[in-house]
């Protein structure tokens, strides 16, 4: 009768442990950034090369995470290069690569449970090389957006997270570098500041709650024309804590 009273006994502590950290695991709010290389903090600089890395106080995910507070984690999932859902074999990365909607799923599943997905792509679809309009793009980004209302982690347990859908900041005066100049011609900076409005309209019809990134960045003139600033970086993150509440309630 002792050792099944002690069998018991161990079995109730193990479920009390359990319970414990399901209840500290729903007790806090967890959010993923699902962006390219502005979330992921490129400096902007007129000679664009070589690439540098804000560091983590400066980019605007560690800023909405401070501003949001206790009770709240954000896993900054960036990349750069990365595109809503075009593939883009030129950074030499394998597998899902720069292809946003084809990473999505592996992203889900390894930061789950997740409460609220904010989705911030865009700027590198307008590139020329995918002949893509604002439209099109839109449409890629609530492909995403599909992606996350369907899935379920790692664990069939878990609800599928809440969207925010983030339209970037448009393009500025682009740097006189020739190959960024390719990179980055007149007509996608005519897209980029075209995407707020399509981008908004998907979401309105498709009742995801979004923000205009530029209503806070209003251009990116300066440095390479199209990374953020670290004024920019604090205006955004400032920005987008509150849109995370009214997100998540």
């Amino acid at each position: 009768m002792r050792a099944d009273f002690r069998k018991w006994l161990l079995q109730v502590a193990a479920i009390a442990v359990l319970v414990g950290s399901q209840s500290a695991i729903a007790a806090e709010k967890r959010i993923m950034v699902f962006g390219d290389s502005n979330a992921w903090g490129l400096s902007n600089t007129e000679t664009v090369l070589p690439v540098v890395r804000y560091p983590s106080n400066v980019r605007w995910t560690h800023v909405m995470a401070k501003q949001l507070g206790d009770g709240y984690v954000v896993e900054d999932e960036a990349l750069s290069g990365r595109t809503a859902a075009s593939d883009d074999g030129s950074f030499g990365i394998a597998g899902a690569g720069m292809n946003g909607l084809q990473y999505l799923p592996a992203a889900l599943a390894t930061h789950a449970p997740l409460d609220l997905v904010v989705i911030v792509l865009g700027t590198n679809d307008v590139k020329p090389g995918f002949g893509k309009t604002p439209l099109d793009i839109s449409i890629d980004v609530m492909r995403l957006v599909s992606e996350v209302q369907k899935s379920t982690g790692i664990a069939t347990g878990y609800k599928p997270p809440k969207v925010l859908i983030v339209s970037p900041p448009a393009l500025g005066k682009i740097a006189n570098v020739d190959w960024w100049l390719k990179t980055f011609p007149p007509e996608s900076v005519t897209k980029s500041r075209e995407l707020g409005t399509a981008m908004g309209r998907m979401a309105a019809a498709a009742g995801v709650p979004f923000f205009d990134a530029s209503r806070v960045v209003p251009t990116m003139d300066g440095g390479d024309g199209v990374h953020m600033t670290p004024t920019a970086h604090k205006a955004l993150g400032h920005a987008l804590a509150v849109e995370v509440k009214k997100a998540l309630n």
